[in-house]
């Protein structure tokens, strides 16, 4: 059975990182897909760049160390930092329990929401996506 992939947010999929916008701050929070954590298994370790860091999309903004493999968390959009979630860096495990709710990484005050959004995969495309992704994953 794939893995739950809600449809209210967007879709970094070349990074396995989820990105939902908040119209009414500008904020877009960002974590790590299932698809992505499937691939790395059990955090051990998070970090992320402090808050106030300008950000740009695909550029790094934390990593990520599991048992399987590091990975680099890259914005996928641009922006500044202006929230982090502490509790993922003090139990990174948090983000394997719960990626799309208490498991987030940051949020970002988007400066160029509109044009970078288009580049994120959304509605109709997630499910074609997800099952790639599956089908890929079950043969590596």
């Amino acid at each position: 059975m794939p893995p739950h992939v809600p449809r209210d947010r967007r879709y970094d999929a070349d990074q396995h990182l989820w990105a939902r916008h908040d119209a009414g701050t500008g904020r877009v929070r960002v974590g790590v897909d299932a698809l992505g954590l499937e691939s790395l298994g059990e955090l051990a370790y998070v970090a992320l760049h402090d808050l106030g860091t300008t950000v740009r999309r695909g550029e790094p903004i934390g990593s990520l160390e599991a048992a399987k493999m590091t990975s680099t968390i890259v914005a996928p959009v641009s922006g500044e930092l202006v929230a982090r979630n502490d509790a993922v860096l003090r139990d990174p495990l948090r983000v394997n329990g719960d990626p799309y709710g208490d498991g987030w990484l940051v949020e970002i005050a988007a400066t160029r929401w509109e044009e970078e959004a288009a580049e994120l995969l959304a509605d109709d495309a997630i499910e074609p996506w997800v099952a790639a992704e599956v089908e890929r994953l079950a043969r590596t």
